[in-house]
């Protein structure tokens, strides 16, 4: 007698066991989110690493991280940029983060451009497909309200 049908019902089964639903579950949230059936969403990851241009007056860098630190601004209050930070010494040169709220790799190259420091080459990038929460842009709110001072 063949086994296999039972054997292959049995495996079925079990895999639907292990995936249950959340009583907790917010459809209205997640669909506002962009969340898929675990929660989770596609975003952009960008790395920030020492570029080649190392500017030598303190007014030209005071300029270009005024501008970067506006433009962060501007992005996360669109919506195009979730978190963003720097990064402690490195061997590696790495400089800070960028997760995108945005699908595509073009899409965050072009708001990568429009950072003053990237363009004058301050900052390199590499950049990423990134799967993390669909929560991840409702931090923001929090943070308003426990940030004492503003850049």
């Amino acid at each position: 007698m063949n086994k296999l049908p039972a054997v292959i019902a049995f495996c079925i089964f079990s895999l639907s066991a292990l995936a249950q639903d959340n009583p907790k579950y917010d459809k209205a949230l997640a669909e506002k989110l962009g969340g898929d059936d675990y929660g989770m969403k596609s975003y952009v990851f960008a790395i920030l690493k020492s570029g080649p241009y190392k500017p030598t007056e303190k007014a030209i860098t005071d300029s270009l991280f005024r501008g970067h630190i506006k433009n962060i601004q501007r992005l996360a209050a669109e919506g195009k940029l979730v978190v963003a930070g720097p990064l402690g010494k490195n061997d590696k040169e790495y400089r800070g983060i960028f997760i995108f709220n945005v699908k595509t790799i073009d899409e965050a190259n072009a708001l990568l451009q429009t950072d003053p420091a990237i363009k004058a080459k301050v900052f390199d990038t590499e950049v990423f497909q990134w799967y993390g929460s669909a929560a991840l842009p409702e931090y923001l709110k929090y943070h308003e309200k426990l940030e004492k001072k503003k850049f």
